[in-house]
C-alpha cells in the first residue's frame, strides 16, 4: 500500500506552469485558475514537504534547488500520466480520442493537411493537434511524449528506447538570395569563404530542454534568426540574408524573379527525413495517418 502522498498531478502542473511562465499570475492564467488558488497550492505543498520551492526575484518566481528538482522530476510524471491515460483509452476503443503531430519545418504543412482531413473524415470525433518544429525540437517533442508522431524529422535519431523510425522523403535544398543581393554579382560557383562574409538567415531550433542544433551557417558567418520557414523565406525575399531552403518551397519565387538560386563550390545539399513514433503505440489513428503518409511518397 502507498502511504498518503503530499504530491498530486494538479500540484505538479502548478509548479510546471509557474516555472514556465515566471509568475503566479501568468501560471493562473494558463491553468484557468485564480492567482490565490496558485498561491495556496504552492504554500500547501511547501508546508507538506517542509521545503521552499520558490524565491522572489523582482516580479519573477524563481525555483529553489529543491523546487528545480521537483519541477524536473514532476514533469516526467506528468508525461507518464498523460501517456497512461492515452494508452488506457486505446485499449478500450483502438481509436485515440486525440492525435498530436509534430511536422518539421522542412515539410510544407499544406502537404500534410489533406491527409489530416482524410483522418478526420474516417474518424470524425478525433481531435488532431499539429505543431511545427525545427531540427532537434521535432525529436524532442516525440521523446518527451508531447506528440505521438513526428513527420519529416531530420538529423541523428536519438538513442531513446522504444522509438520506431522509417525513411520518408529526401528534400533537395537550393542556396538562394534576393536578386539585388551582392552575392548575385559573384562568379559562380561561389567559394564558401565568400559566402561566409554575408549574413545567413537561420530558423531557430525549437528544442526546449536539449542542446539546439544549427544548420546552414558557416564559421565566422553572422546570422539573423527567425522562428519559421515562412519567416525565413520572407527574410530572403527582403534581402536580409542568404541560405539554403527546400527547393519545392522556392520554385515559384525563382520562376517569378523574387529569389535567385546560386551555385556554391560545395555540393548541393539534400536532407533525408523520417517518420517516427513510439513502437508500442498501436492506435488506429496513428497508423491510419502513417499509411497515408507512406502512400504520399509511393511507399507501401
Amino acid at each position: 500500500m502507498f502511504m498518503s502522498l503530499p504530491l498530486s498531478l494538479e500540484a505538479l502542473e502548478v509548479i510546471d506552469a509557474i516555472e514556465r511562465k515566471g509568475s503566479y499570475a501568468a501560471a493562473a492564467a494558463v491553468l484557468h485558475k485564480v492567482p490565490s488558488a496558485i498561491s495556496y497550492t504552492v504554500q500547501k505543498l511547501e508546508q507538506d514537504l517542509g521545503v521552499t520551492l520558490f524565491h522572489r526575484e523582482g516580479r519573477r518566481a524563481v525555483l529553489s534547488p529543491a523546487g528545480r528538482h521537483l519541477a524536473d522530476q514532476g514533469r516526467q510524471l506528468l508525461y507518464a500520466a498523460d501517456a497512461l491515460a492515452a494508452s488506457t483509452r486505446q485499449v478500450a476503443t483502438g481509436w485515440e480520442p486525440r492525435l498530436r503531430v509534430a511536422v518539421d519545418t522542412v515539410v510544407p504543412l499544406a502537404e500534410v493537411l489533406p491527409l489530416i482531413g482524410e483522418l478526420q473524415a474516417a474518424q470524425p470525433g478525433i481531435e488532431v493537434s499539429i505543431s511545427t518544429e525545427v531540427l532537434a525540437g521535432t525529436w524532442e517533442a516525440l521523446v518527451e511524449n508531447r506528440v505521438e508522431l513526428a513527420i519529416g524529422a531530420v538529423g541523428d535519431i536519438p538513442g531513446h528506447k522504444g522509438l520506431q523510425c522509417e525513411p520518408w522523403r529526401h528534400v533537395r535544398h537550393l542556396f538562394v538570395a534576393a536578386p539585388n543581393h551582392p552575392l548575385c554579382d559573384e562568379p559562380q560557383p561561389i567559394p564558401l569563404a565568400t559566402v561566409s562574409r554575408h549574413r545567413a538567415v537561420i530558423i531557430h531550433d525549437t528544442s526546449r530542454n536539449s542542446a539546439p542544433l544549427s544548420r546552414g551557417i558557416l564559421n565566422q558567418q553572422t546570422a539573423i534568426y527567425v522562428p519559421t520557414m515562412e519567416a525565413k523565406l520572407e527574410a530572403h525575399r527582403a534581402g536580409l540574408g542568404v541560405g539554403y531552403v527546400p527547393g519545392a518551397r522556392v520554385a515559384s519565387d525563382i520562376a517569378e524573379g523574387r529569389l535567385v538560386a546560386l551555385t556554391l563550390e560545395e555540393p548541393p545539399q539534400e536532407t533525408s527525413t523520417v517518420l517516427a513514433w513510439r513502437a508500442e503505440n498501436r492506435g488506429q489513428a496513428l497508423h491510419f495517418l502513417l499509411k497515408k503518409l507512406r502512400e504520399s511518397t509511393g511507399q507501401d
